[in-house]
């Protein structure tokens, strides 16, 4: 099981962090991403982490403004996000998938959220202008 939090509102510059605790499974075993899905718009592949390498994965639109971290001790992934803007905007889902080491991460975060193994329920970010 897997439970998002932080979200919020926030006006345009400022900054959220995003929690996904997770439970019930080998955490350290899983790869974590992050997904977005804003009204009207297709879900889009945010960021991903896993732990076996340390690799992690962002979308060009929140290259350089979002960073993802991890600590297996307490189960939970960060999604620290910067300079939010209006199109920022969104509900934000965490997700956990088991792939094989030699899969690359980018390949993880594109795969679609149905195809992960647990899904958390999501937090709506709101970043007004």
């Amino acid at each position: 099981q897997l439970q998002a939090s932080g979200g919020g509102l926030v006006q345009a510059g400022g900054s959220l962090r995003l929690s996904c605790a997770a439970s019930g499974f080998t955490f350290d075993d899983y790869a974590i991403g992050w997904f977005r899905q804003a009204p009207g718009k297709e879900r889009e592949g945010v960021s991903c982490i896993r732990s076996s390498d340390s690799s992690t994965y962002y979308a060009d639109s929140v290259k350089g403004r979002f960073t993802i971290s991890r600590d297996n001790a307490k189960n939970t992934v960060y999604l620290q996000m910067n300079s939010l803007k209006p199109e920022d905007t969104a509900v934000y889902y965490c997700a956990a998938v088991r792939v094989p080491n030699q899969v690359h991460i980018s390949t993880i975060a594109l795969m679609p959220l149905e195809a992960y193994d647990y899904r958390g329920q999501g937090t709506q970010v709101t970043v007004s202008s």
